[in-house]
């Protein structure tokens, strides 16, 4: 493979070719080269000799490998788009070739757990703010590297890959890591919008899926938009309650990366999430559901984690405690929605 011109000066990085990460590495290509990074080694062959990624066009100044010291070598900028249950073990091959001198700019919308060995959600009685992992949070455990960023807002994959207007926040608690991400990503059709509290920013993109996976199962019952309405107003509620005792600001919320992607993802049959409720409200169970989808959707496992943190907490979180029902206790969609129609709401907005 010539690797001539892809040096750390100017080489951008991705760490995963799903759907969103071939996206990403479009958008960076327009600007950089860039080296993709992929496990199979039929996929890094896919790449580098007919620019394609699983039927995924890629721009032709991106190139892949499959040796993590490579890429950590001729990238200082690297944007993980992994999903999160394989975010930890990527994350510990990685560590060996990551330097202080690293920028990692994610773009994964879980949480992870910290429990000790042998311990998972089956088996522990509780689980508190310390239990759980943001994205960045376990970059910083596992890694040197200390200038982290994500990615959150409104993006769905299709839509970027075909170019279509759209806005993404960088956040991060360093300035010159939102400056970087802006200046790489930047476009006529993307706007890139900065913001300092990466952990607000990333719970939104996690706990928007929640609401998305009951958006989906609303339409899936063939309810209207008055319903959806009533879904994504209360949704907002929800997150916020739950974003602010997880670390979050209300501010980041109502913004780009918090209602903007909230109301894309409860609209979209582009969505992983929305189209595991409509699914679920149309008779299907979820172990079908997820045995044919292609990459993961992120809610289902928030779904259960939020709701064991929950456990430890005087919050209430209806929507999220009625979905965990249907997901995970053969709930029927239409008796959660009557529960959540009954439930004694007083007060419209009570959080600000």
């Amino acid at each position: 493979m010539d690797w001539k011109g892809y040096s750390r000066d100017g080489t951008v990085g991705v760490i995963g070719i799903g759907s969103f990460g071939a996206a990403v590495a479009n958008l960076l290509a327009e600007k950089n080269p860039v080296i993709v990074y992929a496990r199979d080694p039929e996929v890094v062959d896919e790449i580098n000799e007919t620019h394609m990624a699983r039927g995924r066009k890629l721009d032709i100044r991106i190139l892949a490998t499959n040796d993590p010291e490579m890429i950590c070598e001729k990238c200082q900028i690297l944007f993980p788009m992994i999903s999160s249950n394989g975010f930890k073990e990527v994350m510990a091959l990685f560590s060996p070739f990551l330097h202080p001198y690293h920028f990692l700019i994610h773009g994964t919308k879980g949480l992870v757990l910290n429990l000790p060995e042998g311990k998972d959600l089956t088996n522990v009685s509780k689980i508190t703010r310390e239990n759980i992992c943001t994205m960045s949070e376990l970059i910083h455990n596992e890694t040197v590297v200390r200038r982290v960023g994500c990615l959150a807002g409104p993006n769905l994959a299709k839509e970027l890959a075909q170019r279509q207007p759209a806005a993404t926040v960088v956040a991060s608690r360093f300035n010159e890591v939102i400056m970087e991400g802006q200046r790489l990503l930047r476009s006529d059709n993307f706007q890139v919008y900065g913001n300092s509290d990466i952990i607000g920013v990333e719970l939104c993109g996690v706990l928007k899926n929640i609401i998305a996976i009951a958006a989906g199962a609303l339409s899936g019952m063939g309810l209207g938009e008055n319903a959806k309405g009533l879904l994504v107003s209360r949704g907002m509620v929800e997150l916020i309650y739950l974003g602010n005792a997880l670390g979050g600001s209300t501010k980041s919320f109502v913004g780009l990366a918090g209602v903007g992607d909230l109301v894309t993802t409860c609209n979209s049959t582009l969505s992983r999430n929305y189209t595991v409720g409509y699914r679920l409200a149309k008779g299907e169970n979820l172990k079908e559901i997820v045995r044919d989808m292609e990459e993961v959707a992120e809610g289902i496992n928030t779904v259960r984690l939020v709701r064991k943190f929950l456990e430890s907490t005087e919050l209430r979180a209806p929507i999220t405690e009625n979905l965990y029902k249907v997901l995970f206790e053969d709930f029927k969609v239409e008796h959660a929605l009557q529960f959540l129609m009954k439930y004694p709401f007083n007060v419209d907005i009570d959080f600000l």
